[in-house]
């Protein structure tokens, strides 16, 4: 972070998280440790989330993050006045908030009369979408001051010049490919969190479910989804919501993690694990160095900003 204004005015939004929730004035929303501390305090069995977390602490710090995002700074929507609301992981307008350094999340379901005991299907959406948004959180940062404003400059391996440049521009709509170097690190990080919930299901045992729309569900959280599970309407028309969000789900499967298999078989056929970790590894670090020289040896000199950085990006521009 460069500039002391802009430290105090980021400091200031991450003081308070809880201005994040006004997009959904219908729903309730309380802290991720206080939601656990009351399921557990009725003799709620948590631990699918517990198991699973643990798991990704250990995972984390083998990829250089030493520590999750706290519990603290996850507003989790478990309850809404509005009838038909339905959460989860593909809900609208949540996740990872970087000037907050605060997540917003769903509960998977209706929302509207919930059942005060979550589901094991509850469970595993809400470790995804944790693990998913501890990877957001542990992923670098720099911010500089233009105006008295923090503006970030780097997350992760991405970059973005002061003046609003993007480092990659957008996939073309409905590519079956990704040269969006935020859209590699969106599917990275979701790889990872759908690896450790499909891990925690096959060590506790966890079965699939019955119902349609939770089976579908299920595939999804677990990276286990298959092609007609992305074609074929699951929710019948009245339920507004539910389609809404099952559309959200074939949508960010084939923009976001289909993709980003298409480009480890693309560019590390039979490393895509190996891969994978780098590129993970990366974007907690902040450094290219060893990722680029790892590219470099498979597809030549260059090759990570030959894939990714757009031609207009070191164009002139007024940062003032």
């Amino acid at each position: 972070m460069t500039g002391a204004r802009a430290r105090t005015a980021l400091a200031a939004l991450r003081a308070d998280p809880s201005p994040l929730t006004a997009r959904h004035p219908a729903h309730l929303f309380r802290p991720l440790a206080d939601v656990l501390t009351a399921w557990e305090s009725a003799g709620i069995d948590t631990t699918i989330f517990r198991s699973g977390v643990a798991a990704a602490g250990r995972r984390c710090a083998e990829l250089g993050l030493a520590k999750l995002l706290p519990l603290e700074r996850v507003l989790v929507g478990c309850a809404s006045s509005r009838p038909g609301a339905f959460g989860g992981f593909h809900h609208p307008d949540q996740g990872y908030r970087h000037l907050q350094m605060a997540a917003v999340i769903t509960l998977y379901g209706p929302l509207h009369r919930r059942d005060p005991e979550p589901s094991r299907l509850v469970l595993l959406d809400l470790l995804r979408a944790y693990a998913h948004d501890c990877l957001h959180y542990g992923s670098r940062r720099r911010y500089v001051e233009v105006a008295g404003t923090p503006v970030r400059t780097q997350y992760g391996i991405n970059y973005r010049r002061p003046g609003g440049q993007s480092y990659s521009a957008a996939d073309s709509q409905g590519s079956h490919h990704t040269r969006n170097i935020g859209t590699v690190m969106e599917g990275a990080c979701d790889r990872e969190a759908r690896t450790l919930t499909r891990e925690t299901v096959e060590r506790l045992g966890v079965a699939e479910p019955r119902d349609p729309l939770d089976a579908v569900a299920f595939r999804d959280v677990t990276g286990t989804l298959a092609e007609a599970d992305i074609r074929l309407p699951v929710a019948g028309p009245e339920d507004r919501e539910q389609a809404q969000y099952m559309a959200a789900l074939a949508a960010y499967e084939k923009g976001v993690n289909r993709r980003y298999a298409r480009f480890l078989a693309e560019f590390a056929p039979g490393e895509e694990q190996d891969c994978h970790t780098r590129l993970l590894t990366a974007v907690i670090s902040g450094h290219l160095t060893e990722l680029g020289a790892w590219l470099d040896e498979r597809h030549g000199p260059g090759t990570f900003s030959g894939l990714f950085r757009t031609p207009g990006y070191f164009d002139p521009c007024l940062t003032a």
